[in-house]
């Protein structure tokens, strides 16, 4: 069993503060407004010579069943049932309140290691409720200031008491082989689309918050799984409405964490809601991930309460087709994430996506290619000059990039490039994932640099 480590504590006493100390980025949002963070969420952390798994939890709070109070609760009280040792915090600014002394006696008939930690120790404001800290039963508190960095040689010293041997760095370890990196899939969509009933689906385990309540998610969830053999990291978004509707401050973090899930995804499943389909919220997203050059898959859930299945995607394949002509044949998974139905056929759909945006064709069968189709439909004049294309070469995959050496360059049409870029699909088989078309000129032997 790896080494884990959860961070608990009532809501605002800087959790996610220390999240991010310990993960050595920035990747739980952070804000003064309490209950910001709402699913569990894990990182890989280090501390001197000491690698672990970190865990930020939701804010502990008494709440009524069937709440969304109460399942955050739940998801808590599963990351302290998963852990090796718990970090207990307390505002020591604040000192010991009512609430601190309830979840501490709680923590306590866990069984679990419980590390009681006194945050926001910088300067003299937390003394007092350093001192007051003492009377929870938990031991002696570890003064720090997550915001700061204070305080962690103490914690190091603690937690590497609980952590197994072989978890303390290994000078010579071997690093990652890039070929064994785990494929990055984003689950992005609008909210109450079903993203996180989804992933839970695929894991086989409440591991995300879900309910009827629309915004739930909050943070980029990141959850690294297999799938028969093949190291996936799944990521869980925000739902993302539309700029204007936008106004508050953490919905507006949410979302630049959705958009930079998209930018180091390999493959985007866009959820669409199968009872309201492609709105113009979906097409913009679509587009902004074809735009950061992503592999994509539409899934559509609630597949179940479709009455006319066949006009609904006959449907939605047109106006894909419509407003998303650049990238034809985009592969779609209809399933209901809530009974599990067709839910199997949407890994096999993102494997697929994921080879076509990994494709590398060689030089020489691309220009065989290129040759009779120049020839059939040539290059426009310019300037009562014949645009000649010398030749073609993939320059990189991820997705798919190719680097076309002509005479003009810079005269080259956008619709004799999209002319290319549909014979390529045709050829090659690159449905349904972005192209890329660069255009290089050659340095004529014969011009003076110096003119």
């Amino acid at each position: 069993m790896s080494f884990r480590v959860a961070i608990v504590g009532r809501p605002n006493v800087g959790k996610s503060t220390l999240f991010n100390r310990l993960a050595g980025r920035k990747m739980a949002i952070v804000d003064d407004t309490p209950g910001v963070t709402r699913d569990r969420r894990e990182a890989e952390a280090s501390l001197g010579d000491l690698d672990f798994t970190v865990i930020d939890t939701a804010g502990l709070e008494e709440a009524a069943p069937k709440t969304l109070e109460n399942r955050m609760r739940k998801q808590t009280e599963q990351a302290v049932r998963e852990a090796t040792v718990a970090l207990f915090l307390i505002d020591a600014r604040a000192g010991v309140t009512a609430l601190d002394k309830h979840f501490a006696s709680w923590l306590r008939s866990t069984g679990k290691p419980i590390v009681l930690v006194a945050n926001k120790c910088e300067g003299k404001a937390g003394q007092s409720g350093l001192g007051e800290a003492f009377g929870l039963g938990l031991g002696e508190p570890i003064p720090v200031s997550a915001e700061h960095g204070e305080g962690l040689s103490d914690l190091f010293d603690v937690l590497r008491s609980h952590a197994p041997s072989a978890d303390a760095k290994d000078a010579d370890a071997a690093p990652e082989d890039d070929e064994n990196k785990p494929l990055q899939l984003a689950i992005i969509g609008r909210p109450n689309v079903g993203k996180s009933t989804l992933i839970n689906r695929l894991l086989g385990e409440e591991r995300m918050l879900t309910g009827p309540e629309a915004g739930i998610t909050r943070d980029a969830i990141a959850i690294d799984w297999q799938w028969k053999g093949t190291p996936i990291r799944l990521i869980d978004t925000a739902g993302m409405r539309r700029k204007a509707n936008v106004v508050e401050k953490i919905e507006y973090m949410s979302v630049g964490e959705t958009l930079r899930a998209v930018r180091f995804a390999d493959v985007v499943v866009l959820v669409l809601d199968g009872e309201m389909m492609l709105e113009k919220q979906d097409l913009a997203l679509a587009r902004m991930v074809v735009e950061e050059g992503r592999a994509l898959v539409i899934g559509v859930n609630k597949w179940d309460a479709v009455k006319d299945k066949k006009q609904a995607v006959k449907k939605l394949t047109d106006r894909l087709e419509a407003s998303l002509a650049q990238i034809r044949g985009i592969p779609i998974a209809v399933f209901s994430a809530g009974t599990g139905q067709g839910v199997d056929k949407l890994m096999p759909t993102v494997l697929e996506a994921y080879k076509l945006w990994n494709t590398r064709i060689s030089t020489g069968a691309l220009n065989r290619w290129l040759e009779p189709i120049v020839e059939d439909h040539p290059p426009p004049l310019n300037k009562g000059r014949r645009i000649k294309i010398r030749y073609m070469t993939q320059v990189k995959a991820r997705p798919p990039t190719f680097a076309i050496f002509a005479s003009q360059p810079e005269a080259m049409p956008e619709s004799y490039l999209r002319y290319l870029v549909n014979g390529l699909r045709q050829r090659f088989g690159l449905e349904g994932v972005p192209i890329r078309m660069l255009m290089r000129g050659q340095k004529n032997p014969y011009v003076d640099d110096k003119d």
